[in-house]
This record gives C-alpha cells, structure tokens and sequence, in this order.
C-alpha cells in the first residue's frame, strides 16, 4: 500500500473521530448562550447536553454491526454524512426541542463513525503502521476532549453558539471526500462479512435498551428522585435487560460473541477500558467543576488547563512503539495504568493547596500514563477475526461511551457522600466540596490502578508469540522437531479457556 493511500486513509478516520469527540465538550461553555437564546429551563438544557452521549452509547453497537454486515467503508460514510447534517441542523436550530433532536442525530452519526473507524484502522492498514494509527487517534481524542471547552469559547464569544455546531461542516464533507481513497474489502472480505450476522440482533436491542435506560437513570435520578415512576420503570428496564444480555452472552447459539470474548487480549482491553473510563470520566467532569467553583476560573482558562493531558499524550504517542518492542505490551500498559493512578493522587494533594499550579503536574502524568496504556486498545483490536472488527470496535467503544456516563455517576455519589458528610460536620460549602472533590480522585486512582494486573495478564507472553495477521501463532509447534523424550514447548495461548 503506498504512503499516499496511508495518509488518506489515516486523515479519513482521524477527522470524523475528530469531531466526534470535539462535540463531547464544545458545547458546555455555549449553553448559557443557548439557554438564553432558546428560553430553555434548566431540565431541558440538560438534555441539550445528555442526550449527544446517551444516543452515542446506546447505538455503538449497532453500528460496529452495520460495519461488519454493510461494510466498514460505507458505515463510516453513512455516520459522517449524518453527523455533518444534523450538525447543521443544530447551527439552524428554531427551538430547543428541535435543538435536542439534532443532537441525538449526532450521537447516532458518531455511533457509526467510531466502531467503523477503529475497524479500519485494525484491518486496512499495514500492520507496521497500525500503532501509529491508534497513536494519532488518541491524541486526536485528547486535544478534541481538551480544547473543546477553549474553542467553544472563542467562537461563542464572537460569533455565536450556532457557529459551534456549523464548524463541523467542512470537516465533515472533507472527510466525506478524503474516505473515498479508502480500499473497498475484497471477495473474500465480503463473504465473511456475513457470518457477522450470527450475532443475534437482540443482542444489539438488549444492549441499546440497557445502556439509555442506565444513563435515564443516571441523568433524571438525583433530579426527580430515584422513586419516581419514570425513573423506576428505567431501573426496571436496566434489570429486565441485562438478564435477558447475559442470557444472549452465554447462550452457546452466539458463537460471534463466545469467539470475541474467548481472545485474551480482547477481554483484558474491554475490562481495562471500562476500569479507565469509570474512573477518569468522573474526574474529568468534577475537575472541571472544581477549576470553576473552586479555584474561581472562567470557563475558558478552566478549558486550558486540561491541556497538560493532550500535551502528554502527544509527546509520549511517538515512543510508544519504540517501548513496546523493548519492555513488552504489558509492561508498558500496566506501567501506563498505574502511572494515571498516580496522576489523579497527585491532582489531589495539589488541589489541597488551593494553586492552580500544583494540579498541572498531576494532569501531565495522567496524559504519560494514558499514552503508554495505548497497546491495550491495539493488541485487543487485533485479535479479533476480520470479519468481526466492526462489532469489535463497536463493543471497544460502547465500553468507553457507557464508562463515561456511569463513571460520573459512580464517582459523583462518592463526592455527593463524602460532602454531605462534611457539611453535617460544619465545613463550609467551598471546604465540603473539595472534601468530596478529593474522596472521587482516591476511589477513581484505586479503580484504575486495579487495571493494571489485568493487562499485564492480557498481554502477556508477547515475546514467545509471532503475529500474523489478526491471530498469534506460537513460534515452537507440534511439527518442529525435538530430541527424543522432551516435553513439547508451552504454545503462546492468546484465548481465554471456555
């Protein structure tokens, strides 16, 4: 493949992704704006904000199976064109309802745009390159996550919150035009394709179902109360779900997901992310509410204060490789893990000295740590058949989507605990926060850093196995030749015994 079809393909995956994460943040610094503009209450601009992750979470799914049925190539176009469209739709929004509705047209764009996107990267590029590609994706991810709030500012200073939105139309129809260099999958690819089918659609359907009924739960739970009707109803739906998935896991008929979940580095990758997301989603949210309320900074000096991660990540990315080869996936992902752990305890102990500069150390070695656990989301993406990448990524993603919004949760009823205690005990409202604001960055360092054992066991016994292709191939076999007597060498087993 030549260089040229790389950089297309690289620049056709890293733009949607891009923007996919950019609306994540971009919108909290123009809702005032919005919420004024629109005359929004206060429940409705919350699903302004709610409802791009909740659709994005729930169909993620979906889409790594229309990436694997459909193809990887034309889902990505699909979710591009759809999320460049309800894009502008949002900048022309007349009402507030109409505003949310676009939105949730955006999230499911995004949630074709990921799983097929991660897809590509595992199958279509060379394998040499493979580790740059979700290198540069990473830290695309991290400088969309941490400049959104900063750019959102900007533009709602100067041009207005509809302009927030619009700025995805070039982006989207260049990427449009870029994923047309994109190869289309061969004979062979597209009869495998089929065999995604074998997952059964009420899998897809349970999982969507459990995952909006969650985050319903999550979201209007601390407003109206976890005994009201609607929020019941969604608790039931979240039970009724998850008995009628793990029926659909376990069943022997889903020979797809047993295949998935039966690779060591596919279900060590899905644990780890989900670990990461619960505990850094949380602090990302409650830092930035810290920085504001706390340390009193306007939102755009708050927004820039996260770039110590995106710097981090950017600087560390290109290493990677290099240390992967030396000290082994495991090694560094573990290190990575516990480096992040590290970093959230740091964020604490300068967040009690009240200086904006005693934080920015902790938030350079979350970004390091989080840039070396990169081979986690690599080596899990490469076991994984061909046929199957879609519903792979789709499931990758949903983890981290559905992380993110049960991570604020989890870690928000630990800050909620510990400062309602605080008050009781007579601290005032500033001292009963940071008192909170501390407890989730310990429970969040101690959920993270439990990843670390599990991708060092995940990735484990890299040096004693060959890659090829998608699947590790022990470097001694059976058909080598050994002295008389010996015992055969110990094959490298990258599956997880049923």
């Amino acid at each position: 493949m030549s260089r040229l079809r790389v950089l297309a393909i690289l620049v056709a995956v890293l733009l949607p992704s891009f923007m996919t994460a950019l609306d994540n943040t971009v919108v909290n610094v123009a809702l005032p704006q919005i919420q004024a503009e629109l005359e929004l209450s206060e429940a409705g601009l919350k699903w302004v904000a709610a409802i791009y992750p909740l659709t994005l979470a729930s169909l993620l799914l979906l889409g790594g199976h229309l990436a694997d049925t459909v193809g990887r190539r034309a889902t990505l176009s699909l979710g591009v064109a759809l999320f460049t469209v309800a894009s502008v739709g949002c900048s022309a929004a007349p009402s507030g309802m109409a505003l949310i509705a676009c939105r949730g047209l955006q999230g499911a764009g995004a949630a074709l745009i990921l799983p097929a996107s991660l897809a590509i990267q595992s199958h279509d590029l060379p394998p040499r390159v493979r580790n740059a590609a979700f290198s540069a994706t990473t830290a695309a991810l991290a400088t969309a996550l941490a400049c959104g709030p900063v750019i959102s500012g900007v533009i709602t200073q100067h041009l207005g919150w509809e302009s927030v939105f619009a700025m995805n139309t070039p982006l989207g129809c260049a990427s449009l035009l870029v994923g047309f260099l994109i190869p289309r999958p061969g004979p062979s690819a597209r009869a495998a394709s089929p065999a995604s089918a074998a997952l059964s659609l009420r899998v897809v359907v349970l999982a969507c179902c459990s995952l909006a009924a969650l985050a319903y739960c999550l979201i209007e739970g601390p407003e109206q109360g976890f005994d009201a009707l609607p929020v019941a109803a969604s608790g039931g739906i979240v039970v009724a779900s998850a008995v009628g998935l793990s029926y659909e896991l376990t069943s022997r008929r889903n020979t797809v997901l047993r295949l998935l979940f039966r690779q060591r580095p596919f279900v060590g990758g899905i644990i780890t992310q989900l670990l990461w997301g619960l505990s850094v989603s949380g602090v990302y949210f409650f830092t930035s509410r810290f920085l504001q309320n706390g340390l009193g900074l306007a939102p755009t000096p708050a927004g820039l204060t996260f770039m110590p991660v995106a710097l981090s990540v950017i600087v560390t990315t290109p290493f990677i490789a290099r240390m992967a080869r030396r000290w082994g996936d495991g090694r560094i992902s573990a290190a990575g893990l516990l480096l992040v752990g590290l970093g959230l305890l740091m964020v604490t102990l300068g967040s009690s000295r009240g200086e904006l500069v005693d934080i920015l150390p902790g938030l350079s070695v979350l970004g390091f740590g989080s840039a070396l656990a990169i081979p986690l989301t690599t080596r899990a993406l490469e076991s994984t058949p061909n046929h199957l990448s879609g519903i792979a990524a789709g499931l990758f993603s949903a983890s981290r989507e559905a992380s993110g919004v049960v991570g604020i949760g989890l870690v928000g009823a630990i800050v909620s605990f510990v400062e309602h205690a605080a008050a009781a005990a007579g601290a005032d409202d500033s001292g009963a926060f940071l008192s909170g604001y501390q407890a989730g960055l310990c429970f969040a360092s101690a959920l993270v850093a439990a990843g670390a054992p599990v991708a060092w066991w995940a990735l484990r016994h890299r040096r004693d196995c060959q890659t090829s292709g998608s699947v590790s191939l022990p470097v001694v076999t059976e058909a080598a030749g050994r002295p008389a007597g010996s015992k055969p060498a110990a094959p490298c087993i990258e599956e997880v015994a049923p």
